[in-house]
């Protein structure tokens, strides 16, 4: 049904574009042609002598859309099989038929034929099933924030609301007033026909998401760039986005599920297809597109389960419905307002009754006492006059007491109506403050929603904002960290030449120590060759008499020798060999003056 009623529109327009005087009928060579065009998109056989047949009772005159419709009906659109034929052709054969007489594309147009087609279908997806076809401002409105979410430049609410002022507006009325805001706002054809193309494919294409995902392959286990078509019944992959090249299509149905996976394989953001028979296993390019895509596909697998095979349809259908229930709740409204002027209506009528009721009552006791004055009168009158009739007397007074009894009863009984009037007054005067305290509080709840829907968007605004600054200091802490990688790096080589300088110190202060180590022996062997001299020397001097000793001369004339340690050694600085050689012979020579003195002595 949703088929037949969407090829009816678009044939609509083919039919009244034919009708160039706007009298509601078509001629008959017309009707033929496009009967047998009609025939060849939609893939059916065509039979010329049917539509003779058909109209054979009207002669050579012209034949109406009413008079058209039987034979649509029986030779062409009860023939029609899904899948057998293109759209999409149809829609264009409609327009270029419809498109001559009522849309000419000129200097101030920034729409091209083809944006312009796909907008024509898009406000017929949208459109009611009434003729002739027109666009309520409610799904005009949505169609125009739909295309503008997607263009560098959004259309502001005063262009709205200028634009959805027209009640009932048609389709070319709609191209000429998005012409005229893309003229005004100066935007290039291109970027229209980007966003115009896209919303077609989301909403006539039922396309629910496309884009760039890594797939693994199930033979050569690779992972592959793919461009990912996800619609209600299939998921199809192609070599590029011109979905020319189709790679494979994963049927969504009730054997199909969505999982997430955890990274390997150096991939990330991973999840998997998994079908009765395989498992396809995806990568996406951040964990904000594989959360779309998942919700995406578990979106088309519940439409599939559901039948439908087009989201928009159902969306479509709830904001019609939640029109209709709009619209149930204004004739409400009405209702109750009529109710209610009706309730005070009745409430004045109360109340004038009960002005009645009370000027009865007046009436009632005037009545009365000028009742009671006259029956004082009367039996003054009889007593003064009349002594012998005093019986009968008490018997008049005993039946104006009846008759005042009955009276007093019927004031008593009407104080009651009066007092249940007030009362019925009263519940009516709280009904009604109920029914204002009501409508106040609806009032109310309007407001609030109204100021709830603002608040959502500044959020949503505000959130976007700062998930824009998230990802710049995101960039900024990767500079941040780079910077000081290479710093890091650098102190590295720093401390590796650090490192190498103390080991050459270490390595030259053991050459040292060595150097000291070396000289120290040769110190010792010094003052051991100087002691042994100085021995020669004093014997050479003093020469050897009997009874003396060789031994106790030669410990006077030796001086004790210390021999510095090697941290002594480390501590002063080192002195040249020579000077302390010379130094120890200068010793040795007063050593040996010495017992040159005391042999003189």
């Amino acid at each position: 049904m949703a088929l037949r009623a969407a090829l009816l529109k678009s044939i609509w327009y083919a039919f009244t574009s034919l009708d160039t005087e706007d009298s509601g009928k078509v001629s008959k060579s017309q009707l033929k042609v496009l009967s047998h065009n009609l025939h060849s998109v939609l893939r059916i056989p065509h039979d010329p002598a049917a539509l003779e047949r058909h109209f054979s009772d009207d002669e050579d005159g012209p034949v109406s859309s009413q008079g058209y419709m039987p034979y649509l009906n029986q030779f062409i659109l009860d023939k029609v099989i899904e899948g057998t034929f293109v759209k999409e052709e149809v829609d264009e054969l409609c327009w270029t038929l419809s498109s001559k007489k009522n849309y000419r594309p000129d200097a101030q147009r920034v729409l091209s034929n083809q944006d312009a087609m796909r907008l024509w279908c898009l406000f017929n997806f949208l459109a009611d099933d009434r003729y002739p076809l027109t666009l309520v401002p409610e799904e005009s409105e949505y169609l125009l924030r739909k295309v503008s979410s997607v263009m560098p430049v959004e259309l502001t609410c005063v262009e709205l609301e200028e634009f959805l002022s027209q009640d009932g507006l048609s389709v070319w009325s709609f191209l000429d007033v998005v012409n005229a805001a893309g003229v005004n706002r100066g935007l290039d054809g291109e970027s229209i026909g980007v966003a115009v193309e896209k919303v077609y494919r989301e909403m006539v294409g039922s396309v629910l998401k496309e884009g760039y995902l890594w797939k693994k392959g199930h033979l050569r286990r690779n992972w592959t760039e793919r461009w990912f078509c996800l619609k209600p019944g299939s998921l199809s992959y192609f070599t590029s986005e011109d979905c020319r090249d189709c790679k494979g299509v994963i049927e969504m149905d009730q054997n199909c599920c969505v999982e997430v996976l955890s990274d390997r394989d150096g991939k990330r953001c991973m999840f998997c297809v998994k079908t009765l028979n395989k498992t396809f296993e995806i990568s996406a390019p951040d964990s904000r597109q594989r959360q779309e895509w998942i919700t995406a596909i578990q979106m088309a697998l519940r439409l599939s389960a559901e039948g439908r095979v087009s989201l928009h349809e159902e969306l479509k259908e709830r904001r019609r419905e939640l029109r209709e229930e709009r619209e149930r709740r204004r004739a409400l409204r009405a209702e109750e307002t009529q109710r209610l002027l009706e309730l005070q209506g009745e409430r004045e009528e109360q109340l004038a009754e009960l002005e009645l009721l009370k000027e009865a009552q007046r009436q009632a006791q005037v009545s009365l006492q000028q009742e009671e004055q006259r029956r004082r009168s009367q039996h003054e009158e009889l007593q003064k006059t009349l002594q012998r009739q005093l019986q009968e007397a008490q018997e008049a007074r005993a039946n104006l007491r009846a008759e005042v009894a009955v009276r007093d009863l019927e004031a008593e009984h009407q104080q009651r109506r009066i007092k249940e009037l007030e009362d019925l007054h009263h519940r009516l005067q709280e009904a009604l403050e109920q029914q204002i305290r009501a409508r106040q509080e609806e009032e109310t709840y309007r407001y609030t929603q109204t100021r709830l829907l603002a608040e959502e968007e500044e959020k949503v605004k505000s959130l976007l904002a700062l998930q824009e600054d998230q990802e710049e200091q995101l960039q900024q802490t990767q500079r941040e960290k780079q910077e000081l990688l290479q710093e890091m790096e650098r102190k590295s080589q720093s401390l590796d030449e650090a490192q190498h300088q103390l080991d050459k110190v270490r390595a030259s202060r053991r050459r040292v120590d060595q150097d000291i180590a070396a000289a120290q022996r040769k110190l010792r062997q010094a003052n051991t060759s100087v002691k042994h001299w100085n021995v020669q020397m004093n014997r050479l001097m003093h020469p050897i008499g009997p009874g003396e000793r060789r031994a106790s001369s030669s410990n006077l004339l030796a001086p004790p020798v210390r021999i510095p340690s090697v941290s002594e050694s480390e501590s002063r600085p080192p002195q040249k060999p020579n000077s302390l050689h010379c130094e120890n012979m200068d010793c040795g020579g007063n050593e040996n003056k010495e017992p040159t003195d005391a042999e003189a002595e």
